[in-house]
């Protein structure tokens, strides 16, 4: 099990102030995902592909074709603001 001054480091480490009754719960949560990550340890995973989710997943997003950009004369036509080189924003105050 965890001792105190380990969930103590732990805590400070991740700039968690713990008060005095949660730490001997935190002790043995802590304890329990490291005997968890023990028990993974023991498994056999060769050839096994890691991932990065449990479950398969595809793209939702239709392929990214190019085509041709809108026209520089058709973007800027509805700007309320615009110049020859774009859109006109008014500049950060200070």
């Amino acid at each position: 099990m965890i001792d105190r001054d380990t969930v103590l480091h732990v805590a400070a480490l991740a700039r968690l102030d713990l008060h005095e009754d949660e730490i001997e719960p935190m002790a043995r949560e802590l304890s329990a995902v490291l005997d968890h990550l023990e028990t993974i340890g023991e498994l056999d995973l060769d050839g096994v592909a890691p991932t990065a989710h449990v479950l398969a997943s595809e793209s939702r997003l239709r392929a990214d074709q190019p085509h041709t950009s809108l026209p520089r004369e058709v973007a800027l036509d509805q700007a309320p603001d615009a110049s020859d080189d774009g859109f006109r924003v008014p500049s950060p105050q200070a």
